[in-house]
């Protein structure tokens, strides 16, 4: 599947790497605002998974990994982009195998849309489950390497396995929307 922001091959390179860039800046800060949405459940959530999956399936790895690591560079250099810190102190800390895993999900993400391993619905939904599932195992080990298995999995893991298929839930329904707008663009040329 064509990802939604996949650079045309009608445009110079210049015009691409410009479009890239604001499209990644633009990415990140979309990434940023989604780190201060927070819903509570038991515990507190963003909807920064949400939108790496998202990123990862419309936008190719290339974006997709270029806009998270816009965003970790931004965190790590003290720019408020987390839900409740920045630096390089905070990206070590509790949340650090999460923030490390957008990276990962990303371009894992972005990679299976782009080579068409997500082709019918169910396929996408594997692919987010996949994509979900490497940054809750990050987020998941450097807990465990902090605090302990057990722990880990009790305040990591486990109150995160509905909201995080929720939001699964949303991304496979995306999928649709940008199929659609692909027929429709396709019609119109």
């Amino acid at each position: 599947m064509q990802t939604v922001f996949a650079a045309s091959t009608d445009r110079s390179s210049l015009s691409n790497l410009v479009r890239g860039a604001v499209l990644a800046l633009l990415g990140s800060a979309l990434l940023a605002v989604s780190a201060k949405v927070q819903v509570i459940w038991p515990v507190p959530m963003t909807m920064q998974t949400l939108v790496v999956l998202l990123m990862g399936a419309h936008g190719g790895s290339r974006l997709a990994g270029a806009t998270v690591l816009a965003y970790l560079v931004e965190g790590a250099s003290g720019l408020p982009v987390f839900s409740t810190g920045a630096g390089l102190a905070f990206m070590a800390g509790p949340t650090g195998g999460y923030i490390a895993g957008f990276l990962v999900s990303a371009l894992l993400a972005g990679y299976a849309f782009e080579r068409g391993y997500a082709p019918t619905i169910l396929g996408a939904l594997a692919v987010f489950i996949v994509a979900d599932s490497v940054i809750i195992g990050l987020g998941f080990a450097w807990l465990s390497v902090l605090f302990g298995a057990e722990k880990a999995l009790a305040v990591g893991v486990l109150p995160f396995l509905l909201p995080e298929a929720l939001k699964i839930a949303l991304a496979v329904a995306s999928v649709p929307v940008a199929q659609a707008f692909f027929a429709r663009k396709a019609r119109a040329e």
